[in-house]
């Protein structure tokens, strides 16, 4: 990353770090507001403002929902989990969307990991079983020949 392009680009993510998407720009790291991205080029556009909901009380004004196709295709908080939610900031009454997780969808796949999981656990169970059976058996030959050679 040249100095040039640090400076056009302001803060990486406002502050936020770990891994994120730059705009337009692919993954985009930043670690101690430092951002390396594999794209970035001179004409890169700056990268957008914090949103509402980071720095201020907002009122969520629609719930978790999933995303339309269209949505899913043009709104970028989409792409992380298929559910947005629209919300209202309080102080500065912007009207935002929100990246959210679905409740019942969060039910949903925890019931599928009991249950795969159960699954498992029967089948590993009969294993134990079927190889316990096998040791007797050899045990029981093992004593038979035993007795069988006094």
């Amino acid at each position: 990353m040249v100095a040039s392009d640090e400076k056009r680009s302001g803060e990486c993510g406002a502050g936020v770090r770990g891994v994120g998407w730059g705009v337009g720009l692919g993954p985009v790291s930043c670690r101690l507001g430092r951002c390396s991205a594999a794209a970035l080029s001179s004409t890169a556009s700056p990268v957008a403002t914090t949103p509402c909901w980071r720095v201020e009380d907002f009122v969520v004004t629609q719930e978790c929902a999933r995303c339309s196709g269209f949505e899913a295709k043009t709104v970028l908080e989409c792409h992380p989990t298929g559910f947005i939610e629209k919300i209202s900031c309080a102080t500065s009454k912007k009207e935002e969307v929100k990246s959210c997780r679905s409740a019942v969808l969060e039910a949903h796949v925890f019931w599928r990991f009991v249950g795969t999981m159960m699954c498992v656990a029967v089948v590993f169970a009969v294993l134990v079983v079927c190889r316990q059976r096998v040791l007797d058996r050899k045990a029981l030959e093992k004593v038979r020949k035993q007795i069988e050679s006094i």
